[in-house]
């Protein structure tokens, strides 16, 4: 409130200067560690979080720089307002210059007399309404003219309040400055009282918010925009689930096929999610008893994530199927699954092994397209098989892929994995490298597994037993196993 209309009031006295300044430096080192955490944040355009922790250090950083506006207004006193000519109630008071330029050009104040209508502004109000200073003050009914029809309503509400029923103005409104600027101000006063209790004059101070409304609206808008990319992450993750659920075989433990008579093969699957992202990839496992009385083993993975990736690994699975139970044999329909990923709309890279186990000669025949080897356990000893020359499956049009043989014995167990299994940090840059100096390759961790696996009693015993041993890992990629055991 003025000096000059309290002056029958106990002057306010101000608070102890250097608990001001105190709290001022406070602020200000605030200012500087907030500024260098959005200096930090991830720049425009890369994605929703960034942009997200960019904005809320805006707003932070807006609201810091008022405190410590506001608290060197405190420490310095109210500015100044120039008494008005008694005898001449038109005229109007010129305003103060600024004290503090830009820190103090966002908050001023206003005083009308409502006995002589007289308006008296600070410089700083000037500054927040773009006028001439040397233009004369408005007046109550000329303030107005300034603000945005749609707000007019708002500030004839709060001064009407103000003036009649003495209520302290407490609101927001959007000025047209003179260039044709936009800003928005909050103002809030309260009606100075004569003797008798009628309003004489109204006081306010006026704050420019712009920057600081500008910030909260980004900060509205970001948070919405995260909020949309979360639901449609949530939604593409559940149809992913959907469709890997309704696609991959349902086994909650070996599989046996019953027309493949005493030689039948007992097999067991897993699959193992990623722990470093929510979607869902376009990893597969696959054992399916065709017409003859053979078996399609097989296992593959699509690169990438999500809905998309999960139906193109539906469409791959499902042709594979189908070219299968036409009798080709894996070479073959390697190529032709190649030359089907060639043609989608969306190009994509895969790689697979498929096996034909042919139960009457114990014979296992394979391909595979960029793929780890199968391993073969026998006698408590392990090794991958050697791999026939194939490409990944999508990396080139009109590949051909090679196609080996192997003859199996009872009791010998097939172990078929997609790469994710282990991650690559534990061995060589590819997981079928053996002799890496990098550790432990992902071969050598399985085939370790051979004494263990020569005591199992089923397929599902065996796919338990790398379950708990790779389980636990922190992987990049989601992953599958599938462990085929050779019938007597």
């Amino acid at each position: 409130m003025p000096p000059h209309l309290s002056a029958d009031r106990p002057a306010a006295q101000p608070p102890a200067r250097g608990t001001v300044d105190a709290l001022i430096s406070q602020t200000r080192r605030l200012l500087g560690e907030v500024d260098a955490v959005r200096r930090e944040a991830p720049a425009d355009g890369e994605d929703a979080q960034g942009r997200w922790q960019r904005a809320l250090c805006n707003l932070a950083l807006h609201q810091l720089s008022d405190l410590d506006e506001h608290l060197a207004q405190l420490r310095d006193g109210p500015p100044a307002v120039t008494d008005p000519p008694a005898a001449a109630p038109a005229v109007r008071s010129a305003p103060a210059a600024p004290r503090h330029g830009s820190l103090l050009s966002r908050v001023g104040s206003a005083e009308w007399n409502l006995r002589t209508d007289e308006a008296s502004w600070s410089g700083e109000l000037y500054q927040i309404l773009g006028r001439d200073a040397a233009a004369p003050p408005l007046t109550l009914d000329e303030l107005p003219s300034l603000i945005l029809d749609e707000d007019r309503p708002m500030l004839t509400t709060m001064v009407t309040d103000c003036l009649i029923d003495a209520k302290p103005i407490d609101g927001e409104f959007r000025i047209v400055r003179p260039d044709g600027g936009v800003r928005t101000v909050h103002m809030m006063g309260e009606p100075v009282l004569d003797a008798d209790g009628s309003t004489a004059s109204m006081w306010a101070v006026l704050r420019d918010v712009s920057e600081l409304r500008l910030s909260q609206r980004t900060v509205g808008e970001t948070r919405e925009s995260l909020q949309r990319q979360r639901h449609v992450a949530q939604t593409e993750h559940r149809l992913a689930v959907e469709l890997q659920e309704a696609v991959l075989p349902p086994w909650r433990g070996s599989l046996r096929f019953p027309r493949q008579g005493p030689r039948a093969l007992d097999v067991a699957a897993h699959y193992l999610p990623s722990s470093s992202s929510a979607l869902i990839g376009g990893n597969w496992y696959d054992a399916l008893e065709l017409p003859d009385g053979e078996t399609l083993l097989s296992v593959g993975d699509l690169t990438g994530h999500g809905v998309t990736v999960t139906s193109g690994m539906a469409m791959l699975l499902g042709a594979l199927r189908g070219m299968a139970v036409a009798g080709t044999q894996p070479g073959q329909l390697l190529s032709w699954l190649n030359q089907l990923l060639d043609t989608t709309v969306q190009p994509a890279l895969g790689s697979a092994v498929c096996c034909r186990y042919l139960p009457a000669t114990r014979t296992l025949n394979w391909a595979q397209a960029g793929h780890p080897a199968p391993l073969l356990f026998r006698d408590g000893t392990g090794r991958a098989l050697d791999a026939p020359d194939g490409v990944l499956l999508g990396a080139t049009s009109g590949a051909v892929y090679g196609q080996a043989e192997e003859s199996l014995r009872v009791g010998d167990l097939l172990l078929l994995h997609t790469e994710g299994l282990v991650p690559r940090r534990y061995g060589s840059p590819h997981p079928d490298e053996a002799g890496s100096t990098g550790g432990t390759t992902a071969v050598q961790r399985l085939l370790g597994l051979a004494p263990r696996f020569g005591e199992a009693r089923t397929a599902q015993d065996c796919v338990r037993m790398v379950v708990e041993e790779f389980g636990e890992t922190e992987r990049e990629d989601d992953a599958c196993v599938l462990i085929a055991r050779i019938g007597s």
